[in-house]
């Protein structure tokens, strides 16, 4: 049987277009930017407090000269700038062998860079993995799209183990490419080493952030399939466990479940949303999922 044809960037994004985007016309009427539409940019007045307000709008120098809590108020930039943070490290190559981590990311990445593109809104992105492997610079087109598709499609298979994954580093580095305010969508596992809390805060204070965090089902539930090796992707460290042991199961999903509600409230902490995106889920449902929080949480 012949081998399947590569995915290409222009192949990939031919079969989003169909699969993804023309579902998402329908569901959304075409209202790409409720997606991932930003807060306003342009400051025009001051007023009071309301319940309700976005507390990083607190004009505290006002506050404290009137001693009532005043907000800054925006207008709507439409044109806002976006740049995809996209995490490529080791840990993106779990997952089935025809959907795995990093080719969800891939199809994210693709999908969001041509709808916000196909707005006119300039879109850039980030590829990382132990460091910053690929920055694209802000641009619309289709042409802009199918470089961001390569940049991903092309690093899948070139990030090597062996080294954990720092998603502070791009947090920072980050920081000193949007130079203005911007809304950033970090795709990522989130399998990092601790301390990207504070420079994830520092983008918070100063951009629109939204996190997808992409994972797949066998990260924390393991098939009972007897006695096996299993591999740390980041670092490649093997240990030997035996999956027919109910109770290793179960305090492996506890444990996963920790993790992921500590995850949630990290984020929350550094003002960022988080969103789990699963290699077993419709990206349409997750898109629109997301979609609808984010519209909840502006009212």
């Amino acid at each position: 049987m012949d081998a399947p044809p590569a995915l290409t960037p222009e192949r990939l994004l031919r079969r989003l277009e169909w699969r993804v985007v023309r579902r998402l016309d329908g569901l959304l009427q075409g209202d790409y930017r409720s997606l991932f539409k930003g807060v306003g940019l342009d400051f025009t007045d001051l007023r009071e407090y309301e319940p309700g307000d976005d507390l990083r709008h607190i004009e505290w120098n006002v506050t404290a000269r009137l001693d009532t809590p005043f907000v800054r108020e925006y207008v709507e930039d439409r044109d806002i700038t976006t740049w995809l943070l996209l995490d490529l490290s080791a840990s993106m190559g779990f997952g089935p062998v025809d959907r795995q981590k990093g080719l969800v990311v891939a199809e994210i990445a693709t999908t969001i860079a041509h709808v916000l593109t196909r707005g006119g809104s300039r879109t850039g992105a980030v590829v990382f993995d132990t460091g910053v492997a690929t920055v694209i610079p802000p641009a619309t087109g289709r042409n802009q799209v199918l470089r961001i598709a390569k940049a991903v499609l092309d690093h899948r298979d070139t990030t090597a183990t062996g080294t954990v994954t720092d998603l502070g580093e791009l947090f920072r580095a980050a920081a000193g490419l949007a130079r203005r305010r911007s809304l950033l969508v970090i795709v990522s596992d989130f399998i990092s080493a601790d301390g990207w809390e504070q420079p994830l805060g520092l983008l918070a204070r100063r951009h629109e952030v939204v996190a997808l965090q992409v994972s797949d089902p066998r990260e924390s539930v393991l098939p009972d399939v007897g006695s096996i090796y299993v591999e740390d992707a980041e670092t490649g460290e093997q240990i030997f466990v035996d999956t027919s042991d109910a109770g290793f199961r179960q305090r492996l999903a506890a444990a996963a479940a920790a993790r992921q509600a500590q995850l949630q409230a990290r984020t929350r902490r550094a003002g960022a949303d988080l969103h789990a995106v699963s290699t077993d889920d419709d990206l349409v449902r997750v898109l629109v999922r997301v979609s609808e929080l984010r519209r909840r949480r502006r009212r």
